[in-house]
């Protein structure tokens, strides 16, 4: 009678059947003489996982400061920046009507803007100026929520201003104190134009979050900043005409002048805020196409933070291929961890040759092998990844505190906090990328597996 295989072993046993992964199980699991082997291949698990976490990691935070920076910068300068061609903005309220009646518009704010030097507490520096009435405050949610110190309540009939946290750290001021704008275009005199001096009292600090913001920008009244900055012109009442004079008629006074003209104040520009922003193209034609609309000159947030943006994206693109590497040397570990496996068990692959195993049978158990150690580095990984970027701010902070170094100071940062968001299909790339790496490690040692011949291997046991 002839002797039949194992049962594990028939001639007809499939692919990835049972037996191989059973197989390529005890290879994972260590003995006491193949603790090194098992050593290397616990390090290399390890390897995979810190990879693929420091990928998830990093892509997350570069994604929080994209999207909080994109916020914070379009929740205060808007989509569309408005300049007035033509004649000036004096028919601001009307304009600001006409486009958000467009559609696609979600709101439109209007403002006046100037250059000043602030000046507190024996310390000064440069600031930005916006005058706004509270109507267009309040459609600035950002801002209007942002009131640290203070409230907004009666902004309009008071005399002070509102500044970010930052600057009132800087200029060595509190809610209540005194501050001195001064401004170099101020009135026109014989001699030229003079140096206007006001002092304002601070009624808001408010924080945004955001290094440049909150160290820039001074807010007042509309009539206010009209008034500081002399943002008025003398427009025709209705139904008057000016009066004919020829050469020989006395000129008139200021007060006869003051019956046909009214002083009516003016804007420097408004920003508009669309639904979507990435309809730029759209919205631009809408808007400059719109017959009610009067004749504007638009810069969009993709212009004006070209350089900035182009420059994260640059950079997202160089820290993912870069940390690629470290998933590519984990993967090489695979290799050499395999290669040494093979060696060792060189007489376990000739016995199971010639109890019947197809070399596809070793490769395929080799290569299960193999691909577990990157599965579950991969599946660790993860899991890892997700919450160090779930807790990104958090684990700063602790450990800020506890080696008293300042890690991502918002200076340079511009965001006071580490901010993270994980995008689902990048982690997803990152995964197929760890696995797919760790499947074609196992390859060649899986092919070196399969090519043993079962005589040379038992000649010398």
């Amino acid at each position: 009678m002839t002797e039949t295989a194992p049962p594990l072993l028939n001639k007809g046993t499939r692919a990835f059947s049972r037996f191989e992964w059973i197989i390529a199980g005890r290879y994972l699991r260590a003995r006491r003489k193949e603790a090194f082997i098992s050593v290397i291949a616990s390090l290399t698990m390890v390897g995979v996982a810190i990879g693929v976490a420091t990928l998830i990691v990093v892509m997350s935070v570069m994604n929080g400061f994209r999207a909080e920076l994109l916020t914070k910068i379009l929740g205060l300068n808007g989509h569309f920046t408005a300049y007035p061609i033509e004649r000036e903005f004096t028919d601001y309220k009307d304009a600001i009507a006409s486009i958000e009646e467009i559609e696609g518009v979600d709101f439109a704010v209007y403002f006046v803007e100037g250059q000043v030097l602030a000046s507190g507490q024996g310390t000064s520096t440069g600031a930005s100026v916006r005058g706004m009435d509270e109507e267009n405050l309040k459609k600035l949610k950002l801002l209007y929520g942002a009131a640290e110190q203070g409230g907004w309540d009666g902004w309009d009939e008071g005399n002070g201003v509102a500044i970010g946290h930052r600057l009132a750290q800087t200029l060595g001021v509190s809610l209540g104190d005194q501050i001195k704008l001064i401004n170099p275009d101020g009135p026109m005199t014989p001699f030229g134009s003079t140096v206007q001096v006001k002092t304002y009292p601070v009624n808001v600090i408010f924080d945004l979050g955001m290094v440049e913001f909150d160290s820039l920008f001074i807010y007042m009244p509309l009539e206010t900043a009209q008034d500081y900055f002399k943002m008025y012109e003398e427009v025709l009442r209705p139904g008057m005409e000016p009066p004919a004079t020829g050469p020989l008629d006395p000129p008139l006074t200021n007060e006869q002048l003051a019956e046909y003209y009214e002083q009516v104040g003016r804007v420097s520009a408004a920003e508009i805020f669309i639904d979507d922003p990435d309809e730029i193209g759209v919205m631009r034609q809408r808007i400059q196409s719109d017959p009610a609309a009067r004749p504007l000159i638009l810069t969009d947030w993709q212009q004006r933070n070209e350089t900035f943006f182009s420059a994260l994206q640059v950079e997202r693109v160089v820290m993912f291929t870069i940390l690629s590497m470290i998933i590519l040397v984990a993967a090489f570990n695979i290799i050499s961890s395999l290669i040494m496996l093979v060696k060792d068990k060189s007489s376990d692959i000739a016995v199971l040759r010639t109890m019947g195993a197809s070399r596809g049978a070793i490769m395929r158990i080799f290569s299960i092998t193999g691909t577990t150690i990157g599965v579950i580095g991969t599946l660790t990984g993860v899991a890892l990844g997700l919450v160090v970027a779930a807790n990104a701010e958090t684990l700063r902070a602790f450990v800020s505190n506890t080696l008293g170094v300042a890690i991502f100071p918002p200076e340079v940062f511009f965001l006071s906090s580490l901010p993270s968001k994980t995008d689902p299909t990048e982690v997803t790339v990152v995964v197929c990328l760890a696995l797919g790496l760790s499947f074609l490690a196992t390859l060649y040692p899986a092919w070196r597996a399969a090519q043993y011949d079962p005589v040379e291997a038992l000649r010398y046991e």
